[in-house]
């Protein structure tokens, strides 16, 4: 028999930005079904590589970034578990004087922004990092960013979110959406049907799919970024690393494993994804200029996910341009895993007060309209979306 449930806000995606948003939407009353394909985390939000850094990130995402920022400070509060989110610092190294300048004008550009920059020289970098290869000619240190696990953070905003009353329902495909008057109709197979006012579309990678449904099509594109583990190691390095341009980044967890990410892997179909053997050896290769103890390290597990990217490389966050009560957050091109918490409590303002003081205008998907007047309604009739969420 089907069975029917109503609700307030239906979510598409439970990876940690449609996690989250079903966490604050509960801790504000609102009720919640929340439709994961798959295990909540499980996709991108579980199998990135880490980073909690805010350096790095275009000015138009530092307000979000901040609002995250005091989010993760909060998580043993919020969902009950610290993640192993540790505040190590993260080090942005630059490898030529080209790359030095760009790092001291993305530090002056984002005074203001709480990011407390730190440039280090040579000297300077030598005598805080001796464990740094001789590829690095200096850096920029943001001492407040950090490191996590995703493969714990974002099955916990869920779990917190099933605490507080919301209805997760893990492996639960959507078949068809439609929009039935002024409510969104989801089902899945012949045994689930949700209706809610509002819809949150949380669907990764596979988002678009949604959004085109509505009439607004973006040009995503699927990215497989690439990394690996070692083996324990003795402890030596306590920053979590970037590198200026691009490149390979690294980080040492509490056990001594050191996380590497870097490159790009390849799709094995629309759903999985692989590391490149020829890829990770050029990884390794950059890896080892930078970090020279890790020359002998055995790599025990090397992995993959899918990210969507967006031709400016910013994501789309905001209310729907065609149908009221759609709202989309994805498109985060590798970098949504400290967002993530700053998404949902903007996501769970939208819903709550139509807006928020969080800047977000920057992420409308009305950037990628041909047209700049948006329409009113949405289609009215169902739509196949057996691969999306």
């Amino acid at each position: 028999m089907m069975e029917r449930i109503t609700a307030d806000v239906a979510i598409v995606g439970g990876g940690i930005m449609g996690a989250s948003a079903a966490l604050f939407l509960r801790r504000i009353g609102f009720s919640v079904v929340l439709l994961e394909r798959d295990l909540c985390g499980s996709r991108s939000s579980g199998v990135n590589y880490g980073g909690v850094r805010r350096q790095g990130r275009p000015l138009n995402q530092l307000p979000l970034s901040q609002r995250a920022q005091g989010l993760w400070a909060r998580l043993p509060e919020l969902i009950g578990t610290d993640g192993e989110y540790v505040r190590s610092g993260h080090l942005k190294i630059a490898r030529s004087e080209t790359d030095l300048a760009s790092l001291e004008s993305y530090r002056d550009r984002t005074q203001g922004f709480g990011l407390d920059l730190q440039m280090l020289s040579t000297r300077a970098l030598r005598e805080r990092c001796p464990w740094l290869g001789r590829a690095a000619v200096g850096a920029s240190l943001c001492p407040g960013d950090g490191q996590a696990n995703p493969r714990l953070v974002s099955p916990a905003f869920a779990l917190a979110a099933r605490r507080l009353g919301a209805d997760v329902r893990e492996q639960t495909r959507v078949d068809e959406l439609a929009r039935d008057g002024d409510v969104f109709v989801l089902r899945s197979g012949e045994t689930l049907e949700v209706r809610a006012k509002h819809l949150l579309n949380c669907a990764g990678a596979w988002a678009d799919r949604i959004a085109a449904q509505f009439g607004e099509t973006v040009p995503m594109e699927a990215g497989h970024p690439e990394m690996a583990v070692t083996e324990p190691l003795p402890a030596f390095m306590d920053l979590s690393l970037g590198v200026e341009g691009g490149g390979v980044y690294a980080r040492q967890v509490a056990r001594g494993n050191c996380v590497i990410g870097g490159g790009r892997g390849y799709a094995l179909d629309d759903q999985r994804a692989r590391a490149q053997r020829s890829g990770m050896a050029g990884l390794m290769q950059q890896t080892v200029e930078l970090l020279p103890a890790l020359k002998n390290a055995h790599i025990i597990r090397t992995w993959s996910g899918t990210e969507g990217y967006l031709p400016d490389r910013l994501p789309v966050i905001g209310p729907s341009a065609t149908t009221p009560g759609l709202i989309h957050a994805f498109g985060f091109a590798g970098g949504g895993f400290q967002l993530g918490p700053g998404v949902g409590a903007v996501l769970a303002d939208l819903v709550s007060e139509g807006r928020s003081a969080t800047p977000i205008d920057a992420f409308s998907i009305q950037r990628f309209s041909a047209s700049p007047c948006a329409a009113t309604t949405g289609p009215a009739s169902s739509t196949s979306l057996s691969t999306v969420a």
